[in-house]
């Protein structure tokens, strides 16, 4: 069963490309230590049903998905994101 997990912060690329800028995801720890991923594992650890990430923008969560690109890439996005991801680009800068 996959683990819910909250992204709390994204790390980004100055590429231009939405479906490219992220880098990273992260979040907190129940014990408050931070955690952080690269896109490409969260998304392995996405299909493989270790995780399912979610965030809150607000005061409402939403989960995230793992979406294709028109070029055949996969990214993350939210479910109620259009073509934007603006739910997780929105989010601050992990440290």
């Amino acid at each position: 069963m996959a683990q819910n997990v909250q992204i709390t912060c994204i790390n980004k690329t100055p590429r231009m490309d939405p479906h490219d800028r992220i880098h990273s995801v992260g979040g907190v720890n129940p014990d408050g230590t931070r955690w952080k991923l690269g896109q490409q594992e969260a998304i392995a650890g996405v299909e493989a049903g270790k995780w399912q990430f979610y965030v809150s923008v607000g005061g409402k969560s939403v989960w995230v998905i793992v979406a294709t690109s028109r070029w055949g890439n996969k990214y993350l996005k939210t479910e109620d994101d259009g073509e934007q991801p603006n739910n997780l680009l929105s989010l601050p800068e992990c440290p």
